[in-house]
């Protein structure tokens, strides 16, 4: 009779463990997929007076890669139930700290996008706002040698806070 008690036991212990699983999908976005299926991500062009060549490629594939990997929409040409457009309106460096000689010990890299959102299923979502990301170097480095880490650092930043921005709705 004990035996039968503990076996119950076990058995009744094992149907609540796994009628109590919990399971949890985090993918970083909050999209009603019944409505909005795909996503026009125009190329940004550079409008700044300041420019390295690079950073528009750079900045164009990783907003295009981010939500392609933390979202199941489809990337269209046109006509998308969600559309992303702007431009990169600026790139400068700025010195940030001085030394006591009165030289730059550290300089700091900014850019800022322009980012035009429009959520066809939902135009209360609609904006047009600007995205700024900034990134410090010392000057003891070479700015060439350290410029592409730089601008691929504020371009994580960046998309990072246009897609908090379109489909994360924290």
């Amino acid at each position: 009779m004990p035996r039968v008690k503990y076996i119950t036991a076990v058995l009744a212990l094992a149907a609540v463990l796994v009628s109590c699983t919990v399971s949890y999908k985090f993918n970083g976005a909050s999209i009603d997929y019944s409505k909005t299926k795909t996503i026009e991500i125009a190329d940004f062009p550079i409008r700044s007076s300041y420019v390295w060549a690079p950073m528009g490629s750079i900045f164009n594939n990783q907003l295009k890669d981010i939500f392609a990997n933390h979202t199941r929409l489809i990337q269209v040409r046109r006509n998308g139930d969600m559309k992303i457009e702007g431009e990169i309106t600026q790139y400068s460096q700025r010195n940030k700290a001085v030394t006591s000689e009165g030289t730059s010990a550290q300089a700091e890299l900014s850019m800022t996008v322009n980012v035009r959102f429009t959520n066809n299923a939902n135009h209360n979502e609609d904006f047009e706002r600007q995205f700024t990301a900034t990134a410090s170097f010392e000057t003891t480095q070479s700015f060439t040698s350290v410029q592409e880490e730089l601008v691929t650092q504020m371009v994580e930043d960046l998309t990072d806070q246009i897609f908090n921005a379109t489909v994360a709705n924290w």
